[in-house]
């Protein structure tokens, strides 16, 4: 909660007078007098924004709240010409809401960033956007413009740009942010938090990992932490199911036609009858993962190929899909995946059952995978080569103030495994004094079942921004948050703190998240 000491302009002094005796409105605006030593300061927008409707985000459905009277500030922080002359900047927005509650929020972004997003808060955060709540939240694009839509990587080819993606902008963007709610409000922030999902899932480990001080709390949703990695565990998957599918007219595999829509159903139907009562119910949902020992061997016809059965070919692709890739010598390359209600899924991210065309691009087409060549490329990946994000597990610092994580994960999840996240949360505990300790501390875990990359499918809709603040200012450890979601109309359950899971207590609506209890 440090805000440092800073040198501003004489135009900020008069503003904080200004700020004292309640003339705030005008004050916006004069905010662009803002300066501080070390940053190449620009800002070209500080403007009062009436209560509206939330604008577009680049990731995630529109939301449908109405934003607070605010003052927003965009700019550019250390603008210069750098590789093959391209133009860079650190891009950043911050929402000063006229109903402050004391609090900042740090919100991550996606893909490879380049983007700036609309200030709002709204990852994990249920109905309510940290914005609405009254957080002053900021966003960056994370230190470039992305060219080429969400995943291009050229930006890489200068260094400063890099590490502004790798770490860099969260410290530079955090400094700005917290000197401007300072100057706006005339008081520094009480509690600063960060939320994200995917990149900015690893972007939330990062601002825990490298400015344990600057950070009270995190929320990381399907941390993007093993980019090259999982890019392994995706081919994998596709290469061995792409073996099945005919050629197409192009010569490459026809991944349409991997399966049927009879084949997927019945995977799903066979999945079901074998794992979904372990958690006490049968609901079409699987809460008890831990004991799910689905085997698509139990699926291969006895006799001819029909709607009731799979193929030997079949049933044993789908293990080795799932199963994780491994190399030439037989070690776990990437973990494998959970079995889950989503692995048919169709949408933003498929189901590595479904291969149809998806709004982020064609599915893997690969025929063949050389694991120990993409081995070697992904441990040179650009996404982990400042600091192995993965594999920093010394949290003494940040546990030692008091800062705590949650973290979140789609157990369909098929970009980036929900296994990796729980070995890199077992990992985390082992290294800052145990599961029990770090549970009862520091930090959680939460699978939600169903879920795809961040949202989609299951009970996709949850609050952990306020289980996060309860715990870091109240000290009340989440248990469990309650989720819902469009997929089930009506059905909320708990999402229990792993390695318990939420079992039906036998008696009570079993739509009612009331009628269940965390196991373990």
């Amino acid at each position: 909660m440090n805000i440092g000491t800073w040198t501003l302009s004489c135009a900020c002094a008069l503003l904080g007078l200004a700020i004292a005796s309640g003339a705030q409105a005008a004050a916006c605006g004069d905010l662009k007098a803002v300066t501080l030593p070390g940053m190449a300061l620009k800002i070209s927008k500080a403007d009062e924004l009436p209560a509206g409707p939330a604008p577009p985000q680049p990731f995630g459905p529109p939301l449908k709240v109405t934003l607070p009277p605010r003052c927003e500030v965009e700019g550019t922080i250390n603008e210069r010409t750098g590789a093959e002359g391209r133009t860079y900047a650190i891009g950043f927005a911050v929402a000063l809401p006229d109903n402050w509650n004391g609090r900042f929020l740090f919100q991550g972004g996606g893909g490879l960033d380049g983007f700036l997003q609309p200030p709002l808060g709204a990852i994990a955060a249920g109905d309510a956007p940290a914005l609405v709540r009254g957080y002053a939240v900021a966003s960056t694009d994370s230190g470039h413009k992305s060219q080429n839509g969400f995943f291009d990587p050229s930006f890489f080819a200068d260094q400063q740009a890099a590490l502004d993606f790798e770490y860099a902008s969260i410290g530079t963007v955090t400094r700005l942010a917290k000197t401007l709610i300072a100057d706006y409000y005339g008081k520094p922030t009480a509690y600063s938090y960060f939320t994200g999902c995917s990149m900015g899932g690893r972007e939330g480990m990062v601002a825990a990992q490298r400015y344990p001080f600057e950070f009270d709390g995190v929320v990381s949703g399907a941390p993007a932490m093993h980019v090259g990695f999982s890019g392994i565990g995706a081919r994998w998957a596709s290469a061995t199911l792409a073996a099945l599918a005919p050629k197409g007219p192009d010569g490459k595999p026809d991944m349409t036609k991997e399966f049927s829509d009879a084949d997927r159903k019945l995977v799903i139907s066979k999945l079901l009858e074998a794992c979904d009562e372990k958690d006490g119910l049968k609901d079409g949902m699987i809460f008890n993962v831990a004991q799910c020992k689905f085997d698509p061997a139990t699926l291969v016809c006895t006799a001819g190929k029909t709607d009731r059965c799979l193929t030997a070919r079949q049933a044993d692709a789908i293990k080795r899909a799932f199963a994780g890739p491994k190399d030439s010598r037989g070690n776990q390359v990437y973990p494998g995946f959970y079995y889950d209600t989503g692995i048919a899924n169709g949408g933003f991210a498929q189901g590595f059952l479904n291969q149809a065309p998806n709004p982020m691009g064609p599915p893997v087409d690969a025929d063949k995978i050389d694991v120990d060549a993409d081995e070697a490329r992904a441990a040179s990946d650009p996404v982990n080569a400042v600091g192995d994000t993965a594999n920093w597990t010394n949290m003494s610092s940040f546990f030692g103030h008091g800062g705590k994580v949650l973290f979140f994960h789609g157990v369909s999840d098929p970009w980036f495994s929900a296994q990796d996240t729980v070995g890199y949360y077992e990992r985390m505990a082992s290294a800052n004094g145990g599961m029990e300790n770090v549970r009862g501390h520091a930090s959680r875990l939460f699978l939600v079942p169903g879920m795809s990359h961040c949202a989609g499918g299951g009970l996709d809709q949850f609050d952990l921004l306020t289980a996060l603040t309860d715990w870091v200012e109240n000290h009340k450890a989440p248990d469990a948050v309650i989720a819902k979601g469009s997929a089930f109309p009506g059905r909320t359950r708990p999402l229990c703190a792993y390695p318990q899971y939420a079992h039906y207590k036998g008696q009570g609506n079993p739509e009612d998240a009331a009628s269940f209890e965390c196991q373990q």
